[in-house]
């Protein structure tokens, strides 16, 4: 048995004894990588409880492979002919990535079943808006029935009837409207499924939860972590698609790993433990639905003694890298509109980030590109940061991390721009909760863009409510896919910069003081410019 404490404190030894003493009471067949059912335990029990409620309100780890058990679940229900219960599914993932990736697994199912099915079809889903519709993926059966899988919208469900499996359910924007829409269905004989992992204790999803374990809702209620599902044969499993062989240690230190990788956000995601009152601030589907494909250079240094190299063979270093990566962009950039830019101070542990705007016509804050500077020397971020802010087209303002080693490349740039259009920021509880709720509510507006980068989405779904304030925690330090450690660097550039594009401005009228003496423009050049003419402050921009 194992002892009784908080799954994150086994250790890998004492998950190896306990996986050793189930393996030796397992029926012939099912030790080692012999899995000859297709449906793993916990899978299988969804697809029983499905068949036999109207609700079923599943709480699940990341990594178990339940969707590959709904898809079953849909294959079997849409194929099958309505005296046999048989009826739309109506999948609704939080994004349309999602409803593709079901779509492509339900697929997958229908041939292995050998049910007669169409092709995947891209449809504008009807929904009786005359001027838009709604994209979705469909697969027809020759039952008469189809599973069509849609992005979490409730007016999807409108005049439909049939299965709605609502996937993620916690992640969704209204999850209140979409059970609501969902539930309608019943009344005509449809089902639910809602099925997730957390995102904090004042989720709907967990408040759903508690409703059906209370009894006060009369749904079906499941629950899978992850050690269950090692329990069940997951990782045998996953051995048995990737070729390698399993044995309780190799599962031991796999399980060690995942837990790793998750830190304090473990029980969260992998044990079903909503964290308390540490929900998270901007939730998935929100980030990915303002992602666009814009570029983040990532600079590391060319060598490791790269800080003790000679002060010309730094600058003419970072001068290379910058004509190359940033000229190419800066000047792509869009010379009638407004620009701003916001950085977030890292040196030796975690990474500066420069985040510049570019205000559009409809007021959208079009990010296009961001930087990532990893171990850079001082001299070198400045070196950078001044290249950028001298081509940004009519370049309006900038807030800089001022907090520990920041506040040197903030003053710089403060006496090089003026104090007028450098705000000089320490963080703090108080600055994050007055500023970041107007982040928040320019992500619901549809009024900020960043990039499609898996780093930069770690870096916002770091961003937690603590105490009521959304800020980072100090499980917000996490390993990104390079390797580096990150502290949610992109998110805070990003939430600087929208700050630049709201704070007073005082406008100048200037020339570099090399430009007007008539020599050549250095780039490098720290002198402070010479300004000419008098200055007005202009009120945010609302």
């Amino acid at each position: 048995m194992l002892p009784d404490k908080n799954p994150r404190a086994i250790t890998a030894e004492e998950w190896q004894k306990h996986r050793q003493a189930i393996v030796q009471t397992m029926p012939a067949g099912l030790a080692g990588r012999e899995l000859p059912d297709l449906l793993l335990p916990y899978q299988a029990e969804l697809l029983r409880t499905t068949a036999t409620n109207r609700v079923t309100v599943v709480e699940k780890s990341r990594r178990t492979g339940y969707t590959w058990g709904v898809a079953a679940d849909a294959i079997l229900t849409s194929g099958a002919a309505k005296a046999n219960g048989g009826m739309d599914t109506l999948y609704i993932g939080y994004n349309l990535e999602m409803a593709r990736e079901f779509i492509d697994v339900a697929a997958m199912w229908a041939r292995l079943f050998g049910e007669a099915a169409t092709e995947i079809e891209d449809t504008l889903f009807d929904d009786g808006d005359a001027d838009a519709g709604i994209k979705a993926f469909r697969i027809g059966f020759a039952s008469g029935f189809e599973i069509i899988a849609l992005s979490s919208k409730p007016r999807s469900l409108r005049g439909k009837q049939g299965y709605v499996i609502l996937d993620e359910a916690a992640f969704h924007d209204d999850l209140e409207g979409m059970l609501k829409a969902a539930l309608a269905l019943l009344i005509w004989g449809g089902k639910v499924l809602v099925i997730s992992t957390h995102d904090g204790d004042d989720n709907t999803f967990n408040g759903l939860v508690n409703d059906a374990r209370a009894g006060r809702k009369p749904y079906a209620l499941l629950r899978c972590d992850f050690d269950q599902a090692l329990r069940d044969g997951l990782y045998q499993r996953i051995c048995l698609v990737t070729g390698d062989a399993w044995s309780p240690a190799a599962e031991a230190k796999w399980r060690a790993g995942v837990i790793a990788e998750y830190g304090e956000d473990a029980d969260e995601e992998l044990f079903c433990i909503p964290a308390r009152g540490k929900g998270a601030f901007l939730p998935a589907p929100l980030i990915e639905a303002r992602m666009v494909d814009a570029p983040v250079l990532r600079w590391e240094p060319p060598a490791p003694d790269f800080v003790q190299w000679a002060d010309a063979m730094r600058r003419d270093e970072i001068e290379r890298w910058c004509e190359e990566h940033l000229k190419p962009l800066l000047d792509g950039l869009d010379k009638r509109l407004l620009s701003f830019l916001g950085e977030d101070f890292g040196r030796l542990v975690d990474r500066t980030v420069l985040w510049p705007y570019q205000l559009s016509r409809l007021m959208r804050r079009q990010t296009p590109f961001i930087v990532e500077l990893s171990d850079m020397p001082f001299e070198q971020q400045r070196q950078v940061l001044f290249y950028i802010c001298d081509r940004l087209p009519r370049f309006q303002a900038a807030a800089l991390d001022a907090t520990g080693n920041g506040a040197y490349l903030a003053e710089v740039a403060a006496q090089r721009y003026g104090t007028g259009r450098v705000a000089q920021v320490k963080l703090s509880t108080e600055w994050y909760r007055e500023h970041m709720p107007r982040l928040k509510s320019a992500f619901e507006d549809d009024s900020i863009e960043v990039p499609r980068d898996a780093d930069v989405m770690t870096d916002f779904r770091a961003l937690k409510m603590i105490d009521g304030v959304a800020q980072l925690g100090k499980s917000a330090r996490r390993r990104g896919a390079d390797g580096g450690t990150r502290h949610g660097d992109a998110a805070i550039a990003a939430a600087l910069g929208f700050y630049a594009t709201v704070m007073p401005i005082a406008e100048y009228d200037y020339t570099s003081a090399s430009t007007s003496a008539g020599d050549t423009h250095n780039e490098d050049d720290s002198r402070p410019v010479k300004l000419t003419g008098g200055f007005s402050v202009k009120k945010g921009l609302w």
